[in-house]
């Protein structure tokens, strides 16, 4: 396939995907109402949120780097990528291509000591490519950013073009960093990079998700089979880009999208396998181009979900018996699944505890755009779940990271450029 029918694919993908897709929501006693205020427009592909208790929020943007709202709303630069403009300090090697850039922002548990922040970036400086998690210590008064340690330096990034849809650079790059309120260890997701072999792999870390401590060593009790890199935590993932922790428990579930088929959300285990293996050769599957079974059979023209899902399942639990097994898989449809979290407080009613899921939307072969968010009742041993679709007090956008501020409320960024408020009545 030309690259030239690589980019007319994805914009036909991206036009469709912001079209405004409402379905009818499931209707449910005591469900609150929302409210929507935009706080930041006109940025770039905003990506991610972390909040500070005063509600000072970090941000990032894929290709530009990362900032900050002050509280009185205030924005300042902090670090940005290659060719960034305006900011406090920028970084060289940091740089954007397709899906890959600065994604994931996290703040460190014990902030109010250390002043350490956490961000995902694609670097240039292991060739052809990396991922790395950067620790950064923020100033007194978060104006700007200092000391960058890149605690993990070896998450893969696809460096060229392969015949696959959106098959360019720096594809399922994943990029979500989350600390988890019960062991204080960070969790980061990475891509599968459209490598057959990386996400059963046990050496290369894409196609995982990672737990590690603010040094970037291996937290204890990973349980990654034996031989594994010790850092993993969950393996045989496609693109996770969401993960959050369950209140109570502080179980980690994943948000994760899927390849014309079966977005799913999934409840991870200490050294479990989430069953995606898109290498050729594998489940009755032969040759696929480039290597990498993911979107096969017939990538590229219309198929019936459901065969596309026998042939090459998201969770292969007949290649994988004992893999982990998903929550909910979206009625067997992909419709951009990029982002979740746990809804948390009496505001919330009816969805107090429950899980808030994101859509970017895709409208290919026949399936409904989808870009919306989802709230998900699921049961408490993880095995299944049921679906309410929020009525949105906005208009629908693709939704690419939800994150619950201090105050309550939810705030959301969208691929349009703009970050908002939504606050439950």
């Amino acid at each position: 396939m030309t690259q030239r029918l690589h980019t007319r694919l994805a914009w036909m993908f991206l036009a469709s995907a912001t079209v405004p897709f409402f379905t009818n929501a499931i209707a449910q006693p005591n469900a609150p109402v929302l409210t929507h205020t935009t706080v930041l427009s006109k940025l770039e592909s905003p990506w991610d949120m972390a909040f500070l208790p005063d509600g000072t929020m970090f941000f990032t943007e894929k290709c530009h780097g990362l900032s900050v709202r002050q509280p009185a709303g205030t924005v300042v630069k902090l670090l940005g990528m290659k060719d960034g403009k305006a900011y406090a300090t920028s970084a060289a090697d940091l740089f954007c291509e397709g899906q890959a850039g600065m994604s994931g922002v996290a703040v460190d548990p014990n902030f109010a000591s250390n002043r350490f922040i956490y961000v995902y970036s694609s670097s240039s400086l292991t060739a052809p490519g990396s991922n790395r998690v950067m620790r950064l210590k923020v100033n007194a008064n978060a104006t700007g950013v200092s000391e960058r340690t890149d605690i993990v330096t070896d998450i893969p990034y696809k460096p060229r073009t392969t015949d696959h849809p959106f098959g360019g650079p720096g594809a399922h790059n994943g990029g979500r960093v989350r600390f988890s309120p019960g062991d204080g260890f960070l969790y980061v997701t990475t891509g599968d990079i459209h490598g057959g072999d990386v996400p059963q792999s046990p050496t290369r870390i894409g196609g995982k998700v990672l737990r590690i401590d603010r040094d970037g060593k291996a937290a204890p009790g990973n349980g990654a089979p034996t031989g594994f890199d010790p850092r993993v935590y969950t393996y045989g993932h496609r693109n996770p880009q969401g993960i959050a922790f369950r209140p109570g428990t502080n179980q980690a579930y994943t948000a994760e999208n899927g390849p014309w088929h079966t977005d799913e959300v999934t409840a991870l285990v200490p050294g479990g396998n989430a069953g995606w293996d898109p290498r050729p050769n594998i489940g009755g599957r032969g040759a696929c181009p480039d290597g990498y079974c993911g979107y096969s059979p017939n990538q590229m023209g219309a198929l019936d979900p459901k065969e596309r899902g026998a042939f090459m399942p998201m969770t292969d639990l007949k290649t994988y018996p004992s893999a982990m097994k998903p929550a909910w898989t979206n009625d067997g449809l992909s419709q951009g699944l990029m982002t979740g979290t746990f809804l948390t407080g009496p505001q919330w009613k009816a969805w107090n505890g429950r899980m808030i899921i994101g859509f970017a939307g895709i409208g290919i072969h026949g399936t409904p755009v989808g870009n919306r968010l989802d709230v998900l009742d699921i049961q408490a041993n993880g095995s299944s779940a049921t679906r309410t679709t929020v009525n949105l007090p906005m208009p629908a956008a693709r939704f690419r990271s939800l994150v619950q501020a201090p105050d309550g409320s939810l705030y959301v960024a969208t691929d349009e450029g703009a970050i908002s408020r939504l606050t439950p009545n």
